[in-house]
């Protein structure tokens, strides 16, 4: 029996695909739990149909986030500390401190998407990557300075 699936089944196949299973298990285990239906012409030519609506809102996800992408990249940022001896920040700079700065430029960017890997807790220049989708990540120029 030829059926679409609608969900990811392990050892089965994924979401969308056209898969050959046994009668039994498409009858008593995916239709009545609405993990697939069957593959007919009407159901086929649906799911190209919805096909190509996932993909145009994959190309216009990924354009948005190219622009989101460049704007960041336009940007070099600066936060003041106060720091002690040998130039030691009292803390450490914080992703949520460098996503407060980004939205204070009219960015929204969740915190959790600012991927610094150890905390700053030194002066200086950093690069951080801020990771806007999942194939798109984009290079934040980070000034920790001085507070006068």
């Amino acid at each position: 029996m030829k059926v679409i699936l609608k969900e990811d089944i392990i050892d089965v196949g994924s979401a969308g695909q056209t898969v050959e299973v046994k009668a039994g298990f498409g009858r008593n285990y995916l239709f009545p739990r609405n993990l697939a239906i069957p593959a007919t012409r009407a159901n086929l030519k649906a799911i190209g149909e919805l096909h190509k609506q996932n993909e145009l809102r994959e190309k216009k996800r990924l354009r948005e986030a190219e622009g989101v992408k460049d704007k960041i990249e336009k940007l070099s940022l600066s936060i003041e500390v106060l720091v002690g001896e040998e130039d030691k920040l009292f803390g450490s700079v914080t992703n949520a401190d460098v996503a407060e700065l980004i939205e204070k430029e009219g960015i929204i960017v969740d915190k959790r998407a600012i991927q610094i890997e150890t905390p700053i807790k030194v002066l200086g220049v950093y690069t951080v990557p801020v990771k806007i989708d999942k194939e798109v990540t984009a290079n934040l120029k980070l000034w920790v300075i001085k507070k006068s």
